[in-house]
């Protein structure tokens, strides 16, 4: 007897439905707009809406071009590397098919074996017939998407090391018995964690550039519109994304024209100087957090439908990178290190020679 299988499609929280946590909102769409910012770590107490808007971010992504095909979802136009047997049809002069599909949001579980994220390689099918086989992992699945990962202070120490050399080249390396097999993996990281549970490793800490504290909503008013809601859409998930299908279609095409525009944004080279002095006058270690505070308030100025970047996208990009990059003064709270920031943007903004527009 045969049995028809459907698959049944989870229907998710709308991102627009969230209520409050606005800086979190805005730092995932960002990324969404710009993945090459660095990615997103959201701190914050249970059950402040962090796991809910990352996975509901699924909904309002744009489109990417990938190979048609390909298990290891490679861009047409290379531009991120290309695996092996894309790599061959290339050499071949044969022209790829390519179609379009909604960027993923892909779940690292915390458990995740090392085979299982990276790939594993057929070494019998290897050794015997030379060829270069590989079961695609995690890795190749969110090539050209976000990888979330919940709790991500609790990863084990090898996965660490594994997604460190991936974020950092942005090519997955599969090597088992002399033999190597490598492939594009192009992502934007998310994770979420709470503090309580202990702290991301500093090398981790490092590379993801947006650090966002959430919490639970203090407004009384608000709270009870979490709960109607949640109560409205649990009652019809399908009815209540339909509701805000408009607000996320609209949501989905700025990202998308935001995503083109950053180009066409003027900045002139006061504004880096003044990134740069800024970095350097608070202390900040190493030169990434300069790149990621230019390229966080490049794209906050497309995302706001702006062709020339302010001081007021600086002081944005700034607040996102840099809050968790000072060095911490004893007995201070991070209100304090946002004023030291705003502080010493407009003192440096009014210096000879550092106006910006």
């Amino acid at each position: 007897m045969n049995k028809r299988i459907q698959k049944v499609k989870r229907t998710l929280y709308p991102f627009v439905a969230i209520v409050g946590q606005e800086d979190m909102k805005l730092a995932l769409s960002l990324n969404a707009a710009n993945p090459s910012i660095g990615g997103v770590l959201i701190r914050g107490e249970k059950g402040t809406g962090k796991s809910t808007a990352v996975r509901a971010l699924a909904e309002i992504l744009p489109e990417i071009s990938v190979v048609k095909g390909c298990p290891f979802n490679c861009s047409p136009n290379g531009d991120s590397g290309l695996c092996p047997k894309c790599t061959s049809l290339l050499e071949k002069g044969e022209k790829f098919s390519v179609e379009k599909r909604k960027m993923k949001v892909v779940d690292l579980p915390l458990g995740v074996t090392e085979d299982r994220l990276i790939g594993s390689l057929d070494i019998e099918s290897a050794i015997k017939e030379g060829k270069r086989d590989l079961e695609p992992g995690i890795l190749a699945e969110v090539n050209g998407g976000i990888l979330y990962v919940d709790e991500i202070n609790l990863l084990d120490d090898h996965v660490v090391d594994v997604l460190l050399d991936a974020a950092t080249s942005g090519i997955n390396v599969v090597e088992r018995e002399g033999i190597s097999f490598s492939h594009p993996s192009k992502f934007i990281l998310v994770g979420t964690m709470n503090p309580e549970e202990g702290e991301l490793r500093p090398q981790l800490l490092d590379r993801i550039a947006i650090h966002i504290d959430v919490e639970g909503l203090r407004n009384v008013d608000d709270r009870v519109n979490i709960t109607l809601l949640r109560n409205e859409f649990e009652k019809d998930p399908i009815a209540f994304n339909k509701k805000y299908s408009k607000q996320s279609d609209n949501l989905r095409k700025k990202i998308i024209r935001a995503s083109k525009n950053i180009k066409s944004v003027q900045v002139n080279e006061n504004a880096l100087k003044l990134v740069c002095r800024l970095c350097q006058e608070l202390e900040v270690e190493g030169h990434r957090p300069d790149s990621m505070v230019m390229k966080t308030a490049i794209t906050l100025a497309a995302f706001r439908g702006r062709k020339k970047l302010t001081i007021s996208d600086i002081k944005k990009a700034a607040k996102f990178i840099l809050t968790f990059r000072i060095k911490r003064i004893p007995f201070k709270s991070e209100d304090h290190h946002i004023n030291i920031i705003d502080e010493v943007i407009d003192r440096l903004s009014k210096e000879k020679g550092m106006k910006i527009g």
